[in-house]
């Protein structure tokens, strides 16, 4: 884990700001069917690809941040909370006409109860655009990789992804992309996709009959992976699975599932961001692809553990290792 330290990841995609907000419901209002909850606390925590960055910054690794945010208060609390977490903020790009992506979670009895979005999905301005892809690609040489995180909040678009892809090539930097299928964009040449299973389905193009027990020998999810290799031609898949771990596909070579290692789910929030991050960070440090969605399965499962967008850290993955052996 110690040699988790010496990548350095660039991150780029839409960034949030994620805001949990922690209550006691003991009682249903008398204005509706629906629980009063008693607010207890507030925390603030970095989103989107802030949430990839975290996730490799927490595992001891460094990143360089790119996003857009607004010019209002979510920007500054925004600013503040990468400050926090030790995230860069020299990446952000600030286009005023937009609000600032802010998720807000209310939680009672550590399930949540409710989640508000303030967000826009419209395309960005040109002028902000070649400001994200020109500050971005300034950060690419020497770096052990890229991670393209996509939510379909207008900050990816295709030609971010050919200019990166283009030039990441350059630098001979692998690209890794979190994709977002309501938001169909080409990944020609990317070394890495990380659908979930609804999303693989959705990719493809095909439906999702349901899962089989063994994913591997899964006939309709292989089918549809077939079909995102033939499309995107991405070097390797990493599909993950909810309950059933992750499944690796790499190349030609036999699918190789990895179970589920998490004890108790309290959040599945910002899991499949912990999962190419720790992934990334895996493959830079020198593990093989099996070895790295091993680890990032283990990471998976620490922070489906946690309230809330969570990040595991070096001590957590050794102490699963150690007991998971």
């Amino acid at each position: 884990m110690t040699a988790f330290a010496q990548p350095r990841v660039v991150v780029v995609g839409d960034l949030m700001l994620d805001q949990l907000i922690v209550g006691d419901a003991r009682r249903i209002s008398p204005e509706a069917p629906i629980p009063v909850v008693s607010f207890g606390s507030e925390t603030f925590v970095p989103g989107g690809a802030g949430n990839v960055a975290r996730a490799l910054v927490s595992l001891g690794a460094s990143a360089d941040l790119f996003g857009v945010m607004g010019d209002d208060s979510g920007a500054g609390q925004l600013r503040a909370t990468l400050a926090q977490y030790h995230l860069p903020t020299n990446g952000l790009i600030v286009e005023p006409a937009r609000p600032t992506t802010l998720k807000t979670r209310i939680t009672a009895q550590r399930q949540q109860i409710v989640r508000l979005d303030r967000e826009t999905n419209r395309p960005l301005a040109r002028a902000t655009q070649e400001a994200l892809i020109t500050a971005c690609c300034s950060a690419l040489r020497g770096a052990a990789a890229v991670i393209v995180t996509d939510y379909a909040k207008g900050c990816v678009d295709q030609r971010l992804v050919d200019v990166v892809l283009q030039e990441a090539q350059q630098f001979n930097v692998p690209v890794c992309i979190d994709p977002k299928p309501g938001h169909p964009l080409a990944f020609h040449g990317c070394a890495l996709l990380t659908p979930n299973r609804r999303e693989a389905f959705e990719l493809a193009g095909l439906p999702d009959p349901g899962a089989t027990a063994d994913p591997s020998r899964d006939p309709a999810l292989l089918a549809a992976i077939a079909q995102i290799q033939r499309t995107h031609h991405a070097a390797s898949l990493l599909v993950t699975l909810s309950e059933q771990g992750l499944l690796l596909v790499e190349g030609q070579q036999p699918p190789h599932h990895v179970p589920t290692v998490a004890r108790q789910v309290y959040d599945v929030t910002g899991a499949g961001d912990t999962v190419i991050a720790t992934f990334v960070l895996a493959r830079a440090a020198g593990a093989s692809s099996a070895e790295a969605a091993a680890i990032a399965n283990l990471a998976a499962g620490i922070v489906v553990g946690k309230t809330g967008t969570a990040a595991a850290t070096p001590e957590e993955l050794l102490h699963w290792i150690e007991h998971t052996r």
